[in-house]
């Protein structure tokens, strides 16, 4: 009688366990490579929100926290599980800062403290919904869209000194086609910029640091009196090609921010999202960012997340283009495999259901619906793609990209 009770109990538990089974979560670690559904929170699918957006909010605090809160519940209900978050568009900050002034998108101008921290808000808010917060920087820009050289601070660097009388420190901020940037040359500039980084990670739970695709503007060198670091390259009397010299400046600067991160938050990632198209980043007269190093060599990133924005039928000059999403893909699948850094894929949401131009008659973007859902299939089946960015913000809701939305929204889930 006890063993046939035994027996019985032995039954019921094991329906029992069975029938729980039904209810438990499903595991959602990534087993590989996958043509569909979801690999679950192995995955990072985030989206840039940038000073576009921030310029659009309001600049009060219960103004901004109401925007921030209404940004976050989106990117939840889309199935995102990070915002890479414009802090330092030009120059300047989200949040208080010694080395940077407060940005014009953060309180409506330069230099005007907004009365509260935008960034800790954002971190706090992210972290309560399950969101990474990634700060992301633009290191040498200090001019652009919305950010004129008559917008900028007393307290700005590039003004400062400019205006203090001191002739070393004039060239460590240079003008070219009417843009100001730091002068990636200098080492006391590579220092600030390393330094606005310590304070980020020192004071701020961020989960990374993010740099996007702007370096070094584009520059012609068919006439060496006109570079745009000229003088400093003469007097370094080095043996590099000015092409490789330029490099290794923008190599400097991201080791030194590497080493900076890991040593104040070393869980937190360094990453670096460059153009998508391999060949235009090879060149010798644009961005001069060293990826075949930063790729497969230590000490750089964790990861780059390259902007493949094109689709998959690009045409140039009528034939099928270098630059057409499954030919990106292969390359930095093939440079991933070189080394041990992760492979993010930022994607174009804010082309879909549009006439962005892309060599055919009538674009792709209007012919299909499901671009973003098969990018994202095409670098789940490599197997050596670790997540998504969609860029941008605004796309998540526009009427156009509902479709596209709907479909990557369903894979995210």
């Amino acid at each position: 009688m006890a063993k046939q009770v035994q027996r019985a109990i032995g039954w019921v538990a094991a329906f029992l366990l069975a029938v729980g089974m039904l209810f438990l979560p499903v595991s959602k670690a990534y087993a590989g490579p996958v043509s569909g559904g979801s690999p679950g929170s192995g995955e990072m699918r985030g989206v840039w929100v940038s000073y576009l957006d921030w310029n659009g909010w309001a600049k009060d605090e219960a103004g901004y926290k109401k925007a921030m809160d209404q940004t976050l519940d989106l990117c939840v209900q889309k199935g995102l599980n990070a915002v890479f978050l414009q802090v330092r568009p030009d120059g300047d900050a989200m949040y208080p800062s010694q080395y940077f002034p407060w940005s014009k998108f953060a309180s409506g101008k330069q230099g005007k403290n907004p009365g509260y921290d935008p960034l800790a808000y954002a971190v706090q808010a992210a972290h309560q919904r399950g969101l990474q917060l990634h700060a992301w920087i633009n290191p040498y820009r200090i001019t652009g869209y919305l950010n004129r050289y008559s917008d900028l601070c007393a307290s700005n660097p590039a003004i400062a000194w400019a205006k203090d009388g001191d002739s070393s420190n004039d060239r460590w901020v240079l003008c070219q086609n009417g843009e100001y940037y730091y002068n990636p040359a200098i080492p006391q500039v590579r220092q600030l910029i390393i330094d606005g980084v310590k304070e980020i990670v020192t004071n701020y739970e961020v989960d990374g640091i993010h740099f996007d695709d702007y370096f070094y503007p584009n520059l012609d060198d068919s006439k060496a009196e006109t570079w745009f670091d000229y003088p400093e390259y003469q007097a370094g009397g080095t043996s590099l090609s000015v092409a490789a010299w330029r490099r290794n400046n923008v190599n400097e600067l991201v080791r030194g921010v590497y080493s900076a991160v890991k040593s104040i938050r070393p869980q937190a990632l360094f990453g670096i999202s460059p153009e998508g198209y391999l060949q235009n980043l090879r060149k010798d007269t644009r961005q001069f960012t060293d990826v075949d190093a930063w790729m497969t060599q230590s000490g750089y990133v964790d990861y780059l997340m390259p902007q493949i924005y094109w689709g998959f039928e690009a045409k140039q000059n009528g034939q099928a283009a270098g630059y057409a999403f499954a030919n990106c893909l292969n390359e930095w699948v093939t440079l991933k495999k070189k080394g041990n850094v992760k492979l993010y894929v930022g994607l174009a949401l804010y082309k879909t259901g549009t006439d962005a131009v892309d060599g055919n008659e009538v674009p792709e973007w209007q012919r299909y619906h499901d671009i973003m859902k098969r990018e994202v299939q095409a670098g789940r089946a490599t197997g050596q793609v670790s997540g998504y960015c969609f860029y941008d913000l605004p796309s998540l809701t526009r009427a156009s990209a509902a479709e596209e939305v709907a479909n990557v929204t369903a894979l995210f889930h």
